[in-house]
């Protein structure tokens, strides 16, 4: 009984804090991430030590992640995927190695190990689709040739992470070998084929059939989803990786709209968690031994990365205002890369200080570059009265 009422005081000074930090940053225009990361290193272990069941929420909030994959997913249109990927993925690519490489390098002059460096490396590769999305006004998301080369670039690193994902799955797996890899790796087109399968023949009738029903579209989505997670779990694939394909196998459908607004808020609850955990993790003692290495890293990564995009988007022939733009508004790290180094540092592959580095980088880069963008360019929550654009 009294773990369960462990349980329940976490939950609530979770979310009662993270209503009251939420408000502070909504008013000072602060990235929301940001809040719950400071809220849990705040209350956890290392701060005022409220929240004490912080493995049984990690493992919670886990669920989050894969609900997040889940929509991704989701918004990857089949039809519209090829066209838009064609555009971008040239500038991913390199840009992706190019950061890696350079994340790789600055990490080694600081004295990290190969492993953990490579780790690091990786983790520069992304942006925030979060940040991304939040901050581009709807009307560009939607209709203009610069939400489409935004979100096509996105959908590229989202593709990258996954693969990275699958990589560390393997990698820090014991008993994984050459032939345990290749297997996984086999596996993943059979795993999309018995999807594609079961949703053609299967799903798609019952969703026709019962779509008057909300409540039952709603657990039949949220069944797919951790079915075929599990699924990909059972084949030696990521969890992630399972979700993910789920989302894509049922995204032309025209119910997918349906279950994505749906499933965001649940997604959003289990999200909070996962941000909260990973402040939570963050020792204090330890981050002023990578207070330098962070900073550079960002400092860095906040001017390399507009500049590399304007450069890589002019050469494919588009406008250096467009080409700024974009590059501005992926100026970030990504949540991916907080979500690398947390399944990194559990399995043992990185340090706790390779870890902070990667945690620290990318909430210096979050409130930067959200403030980069919302002081310059059009976006929702713009301070500036021109600049507003829902």
């Amino acid at each position: 009984m009294a773990e369960s009422t462990s349980i329940f005081f976490s939950i609530f000074i979770i979310f009662s804090g993270a209503a009251l930090v939420a408000t502070l940053a909504l008013f000072t225009r602060q990235p929301l991430l940001i809040a719950y990361i400071f809220l849990g290193a705040l209350l956890g272990p290392f701060g005022f030590g409220l929240v004490t069941q912080q493995e049984i929420l990690s493992e919670i909030s886990e669920i989050g992640i894969i609900f997040l994959l889940f929509l991704i997913g989701l918004d990857m249109q089949p039809s519209n995927l090829f066209n838009t990927l064609k555009n971008a993925t040239t500038a991913t690519v390199v840009s992706s190695f190019l950061f890696a490489c350079i994340g790789f390098g600055i990490t080694k002059l600081f004295g990290f190990g190969t492993a953990e460096s490579m780790v690091v490396g990786l983790t520069m590769m992304f942006s925030s689709t979060i940040i991304g999305i939040k901050l581009l006004p709807t009307t560009v998301l939607h209709h203009k040739h610069t939400g489409e080369l935004m979100v096509g670039i996105l959908l590229v690193q989202d593709i990258i992470a996954i693969l990275v994902l699958l990589a560390l799955g393997n990698v820090t797996n014991p008993d994984s070998s050459g032939l345990s890899i290749v297997i996984s790796l086999a596996s993943l087109p059979f795993l999309i084929l018995i999807s594609w399968l079961f949703v053609k023949f299967v799903l798609l009738f019952l969703l026709q059939k019962f779509d008057r029903f909300q409540e039952y579209i709603f657990l039949l989505a949220i069944g797919w989803c951790l079915g075929v997670a599990e699924l990909a779990s059972v084949l030696g694939l990521s969890q992630e990786v399972g979700a993910f394909i789920a989302g894509v196998s049922i995204a032309s459908s025209p119910i997918s709209y349906y279950i994505a607004s749906a499933l965001k808020p649940l997604r959003d609850f289990f999200l909070i968690l996962f941000f909260f955990t990973v402040g939570a993790g963050i020792n204090l003692e330890l981050m002023s031994e990578i207070l330098l290495p962070g900073a550079l890293l960002a400092v860095v990564f906040l001017t390399i990365k507009p500049i590399t995009y304007r450069l890589l988007l002019e050469r494919l022939s588009e406008s250096k205002k467009l080409a700024w733009d974009v590059g501005f508004r992926l100026g970030q790290n990504s949540e991916f890369s907080i979500l690398i180094a947390y399944i990194a540092l559990a399995s043992g592959l990185i340090g706790e200080q390779a870890s902070l580095l990667i945690q620290l980088t990318a909430i210096i880069t979050f409130a930067i570059s959200s403030y980069v963008v919302v002081l310059n360019f059009p976006n929702p929550i713009a301070i500036k009265d021109h600049l507003r654009r829902d």
